[in-house]
């Protein structure tokens, strides 16, 4: 089954996040990570959290816990958003892949992809192809056996998404899961100001209940958050399968597995995983 991917509105985390305090929906603050860390001590970004949280959106974005083989991956998926490529889905009508191919030529002038820049700036905010092909596809692959652009990818995806996630889970009080959940809908969502990005995810879910910063109780408010992300999934014909959340995640948190404890054995897009 195609793998779903994330909302155009990813393009506005770009300009939202600094180097560790983000802006806007997500309000994360050194002290407030220092005031609500779980007992456990143990963040998602953890190195053995941080590989579970890869395969598992490895295995919601590409069918497979191998997400170190994604880095050669490209294909349009037909969801309006150009060309998806790499380990996390970089969109070329998103904005995100845009950054990181300045990324990888501010680190490697001359590389293979630099030539399409002006290409990738102009289809921003739409699905077009145009300046891209035919050889994009291919110049992608073969950047991807450089390891300076795997170090890209890695550094890109967290910066815009993963670090973000992880420091406003802290900030809430979340454990390792709900840091995972809010990374995973940021992957898909992005941080735009409208109802369906994961600032307002995370609002719909505020509204209902308090995370454990705001003396809430963790589950609960967990329980909260995914309904609110299956509610902005369901806007979009592309994210009505939400088995990622209803399979997944939900699943850990019904088991009271806050901290994604291994072994773990979850289904996405009615297909089996099992990490051990």
């Amino acid at each position: 089954m195609e793998p779903l991917r994330h909302q155009t509105s990813r393009r506005t985390l770009l300009t939202l996040i600094g180097a560790t305090v983000v802006a806007g929906p997500l309000l994360a603050t050194q002290s407030a990570t220092a005031a609500t860390t779980r007992a456990s001590g143990i963040g998602l970004d953890d190195p053995v959290k941080k590989e579970i949280a890869m395969q598992l959106v490895s295995s919601a974005e590409n069918a497979s816990l191998d997400w170190r083989a994604q880095y050669r991956y490209i294909e349009d998926i037909g969801d309006g958003r150009g060309y998806t490529a790499g380990i996390i889905g970089f969109c070329s009508g998103t904005g995100d892949m845009l950054d990181l191919v300045e990324l990888y030529t501010r680190r490697e002038p001359g590389n293979v992809l630099a030539p399409y820049l002006d290409a990738l700036r102009a289809v921003d905010n739409t699905d077009s192809h145009e300046g891209l092909d035919p050889g994009f596809p291919e110049d992608w692959q073969t950047a991807a056996d450089d390891s300076g652009f795997e170090r890209a990818q890695d550094d890109e995806r967290d910066r815009v998404y993963f670090d973000p996630a992880v420091a406003q889970g802290k900030a809430d009080g979340i454990g390792v899961l709900g840091q995972f959940c809010y990374y995973d809908a940021l992957v898909m969502h992005g941080n735009g100001s409208d109802p369906i990005s994961f600032g307002g995810i995370r609002r719909r879910a505020l509204s209902v209940a308090a995370p454990p910063a705001q003396g809430g109780d963790e589950v609960t408010y967990l329980n909260a958050f995914l309904d609110a992300r299956v509610w902005a999934m369901k806007q979009e014909e592309e994210h009505w399968d939400t088995s990622r959340v209803d399979t997944a995640q939900r699943v850990f948190l019904q088991n009271g597995n806050l901290d994604l404890d291994t072994p773990l054995d979850w289904h996405v897009y009615g297909d089996p995983y099992h990490i051990g």
